[in-house]
C-alpha cells in the first residue's frame, strides 16, 4: 500500500454522512476521490457495478475474503456482505489522490486501527434517535420495519462514537459540512 492518506466517514443511517461525504468529493483542492465498496447483495434500481458498489457473487466475495483481497469487511446481514477491496485503495492512491470512504462503523474502526497514522476517522452524530427516524421515514425508501432495525442497531453505532478521531454533530448541516471541510482540509494538507 501507498501513503496516501484515509478519510472516513462513519454514521448510524440518516444522520447525513452520504450528504456531507458528496459536498466534501465536489472540493477540487481536497483531493480527494470516493471508494467504492464491494456488496454480495443485489443491486437496487438503477445501481451501477463499479460506480455504486462492485457487485459480487457470494462465491466471488467468499473467494476474496480466502484470498485476504479485502482491507476490511463484514457480514452486515446473513449472506450479505460488505466490504473495501485493497485495490480499490490503490486505485485511488495510483491516481494520486487521498481516499474518502462513506462506511459503516465497523469497516471505519478496522481501517484506522490498520492504518493509524493514516486515517482521520470521523464519526457523524444525529441530534437524537428521534430525529434520525423522522430522517429516515422522510427519505421513503424503506418500509416502518426496515426503519425500526434500523434504528435499533444507531444505538449500538453511538456508542462506539469515542473510538472515532473527531465527532461531528450535524444537527446543522451548513455548520457540520463547514467543520467536516475544515477537518479534511486540515488533515489532507498536513505532513
Amino acid at each position: 500500500m501507498n501513503n496516501g492518506k484515509l478519510i472516513v466517514f462513519s454514521a448510524p443511517s440518516g444522520s447525513g454522512k452520504t450528504t456531507i461525504v458528496r459536498h466534501l468529493l465536489k472540493q477540487n483542492e481536497l483531493n480527494l476521490e470516493f471508494s467504492i465498496s464491494a456488496t454480495s447483495r443485489e443491486k437496487r434500481g438503477i445501481e451501477i457495478d463499479g460506480k455504486d458498489y462492485y457487485f459480487l457473487s457470494l462465491e466471488d466475495f467468499k473467494s476474496n475474503i480466502k484470498n485476504d483481497s479485502f482491507l476490511e469487511w463484514e457480514e452486515v446481514y446473513r449472506d450479505n456482505f460488505y466490504g473495501t477491496l485493497k485495490t480499490e485503495v490503490e486505485r485511488i492512491w495510483a491516481l494520486g489522490k487521498h481516499v474518502i470512504f462513506d462506511i459503516d462503523v465497523s469497516g471505519g474502526l478496522r481501517i484506522k486501527r490498520k492504518f493509524p497514522e493514516q486515517t482521520l476517522s470521523i464519526f457523524v452524530k444525529p441530534p437524537s434517535i428521534d430525529e434520525l427516524k423522522i430522517r429516515l421515514k422522510k427519505r421513503k425508501t424503506e418500509s416502518e420495519d426496515k426503519i425500526n432495525m434500523r434504528v435499533a442497531k444507531a444505538s449500538a453505532e453511538l456508542a462506539t462514537a469515542p473510538l472515532f478521531d473527531v465527532i461531528i454533530e450535524n444537527d446543522n448541516l451548513d455548520k457540520a459540512l463547514n467543520e467536516a471541510y475544515q477537518l479534511v482540509n486540515t488533515f489532507v494538507t498536513a505532513n
